[in-house]
């Protein structure tokens, strides 16, 4: 945003912190000082405040109010202010209601939370516009603008270049421009070719580019392909001029401001309320599974320990999210040393597995200390399964869309899991790269939830891979 996400969210925070406590004396001044209400007790102001504020900074978060809004409508988040602040009061009133059950209170005490909404409503709402009223004046100054590029046909790139530059507050500085053509030529003056589209990596590295806009004609299709796959190793943002939309039908929605129409690729994997809740899922079922189980860990551990020298644990470097390497922990399968010669993918009955890791494999006890692995944030339950850094490599260049996969959190289990056999060749891989990123377009609380019950199906009847 202004002046870089981390700060954006922090300075929000900061802001929001002060509009809601404002918002909580103003209704005490009101609700207590006032005197239309009789108290045999005078309310706390400090306790309560505390814990109104913890209560709208989950709500906040959970519905996205603290994702970054560079460059976006206000009026968009204004509306969505409103109807959080409503819905949150909504619950409080009717937890008030329920707590004074049994109370000599009236009910014209409980209608007061109408008056808490509207002077929350009014405060947050004038903190949050003068924000991006600063933000916009700084943006058309060029202060905390976004380097760009845009990608494609020199025609279509020029007509994109003279959008752009008419509204500065949208906050694209472009650096340039990546051709797609075989005529090497610059289509406007000041605006300058970078490389064609093999350089498009090189260019977003070294140029710290922040946001691609693609410039193509409505039947290139294999080329917005590419040019998504080349980004999706990068944390850039990746919108398309409008008449693409077919192509992509489910994984888009457009961003109008100024009249001026982008669409913005897969811009939201899950609601931000789902994100948060399949976060403190993952949380709670993998310290649950730690817990409850420790004694049949430590006795698989000690049967891993008197059949085969070697550790316990096995560890092995994983790509996970947004290319993050990291040691994915399972119980040890395998003889100790079945790697010496290279890496290399596990047949069903690979000869490598001992006879204690058959049984684990059979009923994906080996995959239970990744429960760790879940619990730190490297993993989620429900995902892609995380690969080696040397597949991941070799994918990446057979696979155009793999690099799609590394947009969210590896899991112990996922959809290709439930639906495809072991990774025993590349045609499996591929196979299985479908079914992730079918996943990855459908994520929801829903379809977890399906996959975990189908990956329970499996455990229990000794299936699955």
């Amino acid at each position: 945003m202004i002046i870089g996400s981390r700060k954006e969210r922090l300075i929000l925070l900061f802001v929001d912190f002060a509009m809601i406590n404002t918002a909580w004396a103003v209704y005490f001044i009101f609700r207590v000082r006032s005197g239309w209400i009789d108290f045999a007790i005078e309310p706390d102001f400090w306790l309560p405040m505390f814990f109104i504020y913890l209560f709208w900074l989950i709500v906040f978060f959970m519905v996205g109010l603290y994702r970054s809004w560079y460059a976006a409508s206000r009026f968009d988040e204004i509306a969505l202010l409103f109807k959080t602040t409503l819905l949150g009061c909504l619950f409080l009133f009717f937890a008030v209601f329920v707590d004074d059950q049994g109370s000599n209170v009236t009910v014209s005490s409980r209608l007061l939370i109408a008056l808490y909404w509207g002077i929350l409503f009014a405060c947050i709402a004038t903190g949050r516009l003068a924000l991006r009223s600063i933000q916009r004046r700084m943006l058309i100054a060029g202060i905390g603008a976004h380097n760009t590029v845009i990608v494609g046909s020199a025609a279509r790139a020029k007509e994109l270049f003279n959008e752009v530059i008419k509204y500065p507050a949208l906050g694209y500085r472009v650096v340039g421009f990546v051709g797609v053509d075989k005529r090497k030529s610059n289509p406007h003056k000041g605006f300058p070719l970078l490389g064609s589209l093999t350089d498009l990596h090189d260019v977003i590295s070294r140029r710290g580019v922040r946001e691609v806009l693609v410039a193509l004609d409505s039947s290139d299709h294999e080329l917005l392909l590419d040019i998504i796959a080349r980004c999706n190793s990068h944390k850039v943002g990746l919108k398309i001029m409008p008449d693409l939309y077919d192509i992509i039908s489910g994984q888009a929605r457009t961003n109008q401001i100024y009249g001026f129409p982008l669409i913005e690729i897969s811009p939201q994997l899950m609601p931000p309320w789902e994100e948060a809740v399949k976060r403190m899922v993952d949380v709670a079922v993998s310290s649950a599974v730690l817990i409850i189980g420790s004694p049949l860990w430590v006795l698989i551990a000690t049967a891993i320990k008197l059949e085969s020298p070697g550790p316990v644990l096995y560890k092995q470097e994983r790509v996970g999210k947004d290319g993050e390497r990291f040691n994915m922990v399972k119980f040890r399968s395998m003889q100790h040393d079945a790697e010496h010669s290279g890496p290399k993918w596990a047949g069903k009955k690979d000869p490598r597995i001992t006879r204690i890791g058959k049984i684990l494999r059979k009923l994906h006890f080996d995959e239970i200390p990744q429960m760790w692995n879940v619990l730190s944030g490297q993993m989620s339950l429900i995902g892609p399964r995380p690969e080696r850094p040397v597949f991941v490599e070799q994918l990446t260049k057979e696979i155009p869309m793999y690099p799609r996969r590394l947009k969210v959190r590896p899991g112990i289990t996922g959809w290709a899991q439930v639906k495809h056999k072991y990774d025993e060749s590349l045609e499996d891989v591929r196979r299985k790269v479908q079914f992730d990123l079918f996943y990855i377009e459908n994520m929801s609380l829903r379809m977890d939830f399906k996959i975990l019950l189908s990956t329970l199906y499996h455990m229990l009847l000794g299936r699955g891979h």
